[in-house]
């Protein structure tokens, strides 16, 4: 281990490499500019990674001899490339990524980190993502650490000792913040749909966004809540603050907030230092199904591009066009089904921003089903809670009409029953 540039660091990335980026808010943009920069001398580098923030220049097209990206959940960042050939996309569950590393079948040659300064005892901390990114430091053959004071030190799984990275680069910059907009009216009624649906005592998991933050903002008439979920954001903070969220009533980890990565604004960076309260985790546990049913009213909230009447979810693309990815969806919608008194959601705007219809006689051609009708429970727009478990397809087809919006109920029913034999 030895501290050097970035320049120096990356120099051991070959032609033909797999690398492997930190997730999310930790992506080490040092790293990642030094390691572009020498597109000119490299060929065939696969740069394998989740959702990242900030800027992903390897990406660009103008790169495609020196660098292929291996999406594992589609960003913004990447999209452009992957549409045009010079990427591509690995569905798999959240869950299931670390399996990929630690058995080789994802064998990474380098990996790119992003650490918090080592303590007295010489560990460094992942910070705000330890998910799949502490399978691939483990396994990786070169292991580069971008070195930040501003990296909150988080408790859990998430703490590597110097002696484990091949090279070290200091830096001192802010984490990628995140402010989201205040929920619109449409996403107000949605979140106070999907809270009339909890319980005292649920254990919850969400994403990020503007309804899970709307439903959070109206959960404060509950009493001991509990977060056990691959991600979260500020949403939950307030109600940590006051108390409703405290963990008393989960039989796995008591009392704790357990994640896998979190992404929000410097509030949340500063809430999850050093605070023993927090235990980021291997989201091959946090995910594992086994994990997530032990504790009783495990509630998953997640969205989707799409449903047709049967319940088939898309969640991934948009007809052909890979959006996103599998996530940590299916991880929680059964695992929230398999608990006691378990509650698994989806829940999304009636229509799209061009007033189309989310809710859909048939999927769109293309189109990925992430969540099968066999997962699915309920379905929340802002027009109500379609609870399609138990259901026919004929009930559920008239069970998420009665959820869609008004403009569009009629013909969507029309056109699914002039088409089915059934």
């Amino acid at each position: 281990m030895k501290y050097c540039s970035a320049e120096e660091a990356v120099k051991v990335v070959k032609s033909g490499d797999r690398v492997y980026v930190h997730s999310v808010s930790m992506a080490p943009q040092e790293l990642i500019n030094a390691l572009t920069n020498r597109h000119e001398e490299l060929r065939d580098v696969e740069m394998i990674h989740l959702h990242i923030e900030g800027k992903a220049p390897y990406a660009d097209v103008k790169y495609s001899k020196s660098f292929h990206v291996n999406s594992l959940f589609i960003g913004s960042n990447v999209r452009q490339t992957i549409a045009a050939g010079n990427g591509s996309y690995t569905p798999v569950f959240l869950s299931e990524i670390p399996h990929l590393f630690r058995e080789n079948i994802l064998p990474i040659d380098v990996a790119l980190m992003q650490v918090s300064p080592p303590d007295q005892h010489g560990y460094c901390s992942l910070g705000t993502s330890v998910d799949s990114s502490l399978a691939a430091a483990q396994s990786a053959k070169h292991v580069i650490a971008q070195v930040n004071p501003q990296v909150p030190r988080t408790h859990g799984d998430g703490l590597i000792h110097l002696s484990k990275f091949h090279s070290l680069v200091e830096v001192n910059t802010p984490l990628p913040a995140i402010t989201l907009p205040e929920p619109s009216a449409i996403e107000m009624a949605i979140g106070k749909n999907v809270a009339s649906l909890i319980e005292d005592g649920s254990c919850l998991q969400m994403g990020i966004g503007a309804i899970p933050n709307a439903a959070l903002s109206q959960m404060h008439h509950l009493k001991d809540l509990g977060i056990h979920t691959e991600m979260f954001s500020d949403g939950i903070l307030d109600l940590v603050e006051k108390g409703i969220i405290n963990g008393s009533k989960k039989r796995v980890h008591p009392g704790k907030i357990v994640t896998g990565f979190v992404m929000g604004s410097q509030r949340l960076y500063d809430f999850i230092d050093d605070n023993p309260l927090v235990n980021m985790l291997d989201i091959a546990y946090v995910n594992d199904t086994a994990t997530i049913r032990k504790n009783d009213k495990a509630v998953s909230i997640n969205s989707a591009v799409e449903i047709d009447l049967t319940g088939q979810i898309c969640a991934d693309s948009i007809g052909t066009k890979l959006y996103s990815g599998v996530g940590g969806q299916m991880d929680f919608i059964r695992g929230a089904m398999l608990s006691k008194g378990g509650k698994p959601i989806i829940a999304l705007p009636s229509v799209t921003r061009r007033g189309e219809s989310r809710i859909v006689p048939f999927l769109k051609t293309g189109a990925g089903v992430v969540t099968t009708r066999a997962h699915v429970h309920y379905i929340v727009t802002e027009y109500g809670i379609a609870d399609l478990y138990g259901k026919t397809i004929k009930q559920r087809a008239a069970a998420l009409a009665s959820i869609a919006h008004p403009d569009h109920r009629e013909n969507i029913l029309r056109e699914f029953f002039d088409a089915i034999n059934y």
